[in-house]
């Protein structure tokens, strides 16, 4: 095959239309070799080239003869010196960590290790045998693609409802989807699909991750696997176990059809990233790609015994972002599916490990400093997981400008509130009205904090409200995995039941979680599945659960359907309301004109709260009045105003009278709109005027609105 010098970048395996180059980044690497494999054959290494050149760092070469669809993989040669922090082992075949598409399945044996498994040294030992038969191979892509004129849809972020999903739960069951199209991008996009979220009025899908991720060896031994996916091995390759097409780089172009086909329907894409960690692990585990490559560049290690990695994520190591080779892989990786792959947004798990240039979390570090001042990734949707699992690593409200968080602290609130803990109702009034105690201060807006009851992590919705305890039995972990204290609710009955009183709390406390969700300010999340009642049975941690236990079951019962129902004019609410999405924090402060306040808390009898009002003595109960004429700018009154509206809860065991604000001449009575003790939200006909007072049930929740006085 012919030869050229290439050049140092791009880096990665890049098309140009008469060759490909090849551009590795290794500072410590004595040598560097690249090896092709057959596609017809992917088992039969046709060529082992040494690249020679090396400039900016980075070891390169370009094959004229070469063409998309090419397998290759690297050997890196170095020093084998653990105790020193390099880990260099040129029997391992080795991923590119740039590598735009990846084919194949890692089979694990210990020959996927750079050490010798089971010797008495452990990881100070050397293994020479050749891991090329069980590990996968890069792909060579054309990039190449006609996006029919798709552009970024830039949805504002107050008018944004997140739908969080696995692409596989999301699609295994559905009748919609054809068979051979479940469980993959493909399968996202078949319109029956895109039909439920535009019903419910999603507005974007925050897809769990789908970086090409690897399965733990405990897992696979146990025939179990990583569902979830927050175990990345490549950051730029679309997983090719959600490809229908193939994994030979048909993963890339199914990835483009699916983000178009949504983009089409005016829902945005959001990525779950995982660039706190990878795949290889502690000092014990494989060497697949980083390690082998340059291991003191890419992994944090500890400063007096470099032998051991530094750990924030609980998964054995966390990326040097120190290493400006890091960060620049961080970026390109971010770059590439906004650029390339169309991405409206990313959600960056654990996000405060990316902070941590130093032991401190440091939110002016230079990766927050490097994403503001991009022209690209300032532009999109950019979602803290403001916590990791090191000192001080709980960093909610502490992210800078430019960045949403899912904010924990509204979760934790919220649960507690409905479950009936004392002394909730003053931080309640924080998080219905969009965290200002959090975001205020740094001059963010309420659409800064993501709010959610349930995620991905921990207790499903119908779980939240149905056990105590999780069941985490068919985990191999002894059921000690997971969150031991999800702040549940339920009524003294685990699990199914079919005492009647019971289910019926159990279904108001799932409307009352939602209610609560969409008329808080900031930007409401939604789990997939919680819209129908999905129930994991307990499990609290389903991430290796790849079965019917995390799947959406999409037949579901009456009570589903009514749930669904529920949902869906709910969240239209949220659409039709621009009080339920507003810009600006609520100031408490008179309406120039009006002889009220764009926001009052109200007690049941009518008057305002204050001072001892916020303890339980109004037996946590209480209203919230936003009142219509609050300055909304030009892009909310073209939506046109909807009046004012009150919100009224009552969390107590009984039944509570409200009186309601409001009786000057010429004021419009008010409407009830939602009560969540009707199983699908809307009131009877009797019930829509309520006059001067309004019965309020034990464990519920309602919204009320007033037109503008007539003239």
């Amino acid at each position: 095959m012919k030869l050229r010098r290439g050049k140092p970048y791009p880096l990665g395996a890049t098309w140009d239309g008469e060759g490909v180059n090849f551009s590795l980044f290794s500072r410590h690497a004595e040598k560097v070799e690249l090896c092709l494999f057959d596609p017809q054959d992917p088992g039969r290494q046709t060529e082992c080239i040494p690249l020679r050149e090396y400039r900016d760092l980075a070891w390169h070469i370009h094959l004229p003869e070469a063409q998309p669809g090419q397998l290759y993989g690297y050997r890196v040669q170095g020093p084998y010196e653990p105790e020193e922090g390099r880990r260099f082992n040129a029997a391992k075949l080795l991923l590119d960590p740039y590598a735009k598409a990846i084919s194949g399945e890692l089979h694990w044996h210990d020959a996927l290790f750079g050490y010798r498994i089971g010797h008495e040294a452990q990881d100070l030992s050397f293994d020479d045998r050749d891991s090329a038969p069980f590990v996968p191979r890069c792909v060579v892509v054309d990039l190449s693609y006609d996006w029919e004129g798709d552009t970024l849809l830039r949805t504002p972020w107050h008018r944004t409802l997140i739908y969080e999903l696995h692409v596989k739960g999301f699609t295994a069951l559905h009748p919609g989807v054809p068979e051979q199209l479940r469980g993959t991008f493909a399968g996202l996009a078949v319109p029956a699909l895109i039909d439920h979220l535009k019903s419910l009025g999603v507005t974007a899908v925050e897809l769990m991750p789908v970086h090409q991720y690897l399965s733990e060896r405990l897992l696979a031994e146990k025939g179990l696997s990583n569902y979830w996916g927050y175990n990345s091995i490549g950051f730029f390759a679309p997983h090719g176990g959600y490809s229908s097409s193939g994994d030979r780089g048909g993963q890339v172009r199914e990835f483009r059809d699916m983000v178009k086909a949504f983009h089409r329907a005016g829902i945005e894409v959001l990525l779950d990233v995982v660039y706190n960690h990878t795949a290889e692990g502690n000092q014990l585990g494989p060497t697949l790609c980083f390690r082998g490559i340059d291991n003191e560049k890419y992994y944090r290690l500890k400063r007096r015994e470099p032998r051991y990695y530094v750990d924030f994520s609980g998964t054995g190591n966390c990326p040097n972002m120190q290493s400006p080779r890091v960060l620049q892989l961080i970026m390109d990786s971010l770059r590439y599916w906004v650029l390339e792959m169309h991405v409206d947004g990313f959600r960056f798990d654990l996000a405060s490990v990316l902070a941590r240039e130093l032991l401190e979390v440091d939110r002016l570090g230079a990766f927050f400093d490097i994403i503001h001042q991009d022209p690209v990734l300032s532009q999109v949707k950019l979602i803290a997981e403001p916590w990791d699992l090191g000192k001080r690593g709980y960093q909610v409200g502490n992210f800078p400008v430019l960045w949403a968080e899912w904010n924990g602290k509204y979760r934790d609130n919220v649960r507690r509130f409905w479950r009936g803990d004392k002394g909730q109702l003053k931080e309640l009034s924080l998080r219905l009205t969009g965290s200002r105690d959090l975001y205020q201060r740094q001059g963010r807006s309420p659409s800064a904090s993501i709010n959610y009851v349930t995620c991905h992590d921990g207790f499903c919705l119908e779980d939240l409200v149905s056990y105590e305890k999780r069941h985490n039995e068919r985990n191999p972990h002894d059921n000690k995995d997971g969150t031991a204290n999800n702040l549940s609710w339920n009524c003294g009955t685990e699990g199914p039941t079919e005492d009647a009183e019971i289910d019926a709390l159990r279904q108001r406390q799932k409307r009352n979680f939602l209610a609560t969700l969409i008329l808080s300010q900031g930007v409401p999340m939604l789990l997939g599945g919680d819209e129908m009642g999905r129930t994991q049975k307990g499990n609290n941690n389903a991430y290796c659960q790849d079965n019917e236990l995390s799947w959406i079951d999409w037949e579901p019962d009456e009570r589903a359907e009514e749930l669904l129902d529920f949902c869906r004019f709910l969240f239209d609410l949220f659409h039709r309301h621009p009080l339920l999405h507003f810009r600006h924090f609520f100031k408490g402060q008179q309406i120039p004109g009006r002889d009220i306040k764009d926001l009052t808390w109200l007690r049941p009898d009518g008057k305002e709260m204050g001072g001892e009002d916020w303890s339980d003595r109004c037996g946590r109960c209480l209203g919230m009045r936003l009142a219509d004429g609050t300055g909304l700018d030009d892009d909310e009154e073209e939506e046109g105003s909807d009046g004012d509206l009150l919100v009224l809860i009552n969390a107590s065991d009984g039944t509570r009278s409200f009186r309601l604000p409001g009786d000057a001449p010429g004021d419009v009575p008010w409407e009830l709109v939602l009560d969540t003790r009707y199983g699908r939200g809307r009131p009877d006909e009797k019930d829509r005027h309520p006059g001067k007072r309004m019965e309020l049930e034990a464990r519920s929740l309602a919204l009320l609105c007033r037109k503008a006085k007539q003239p």
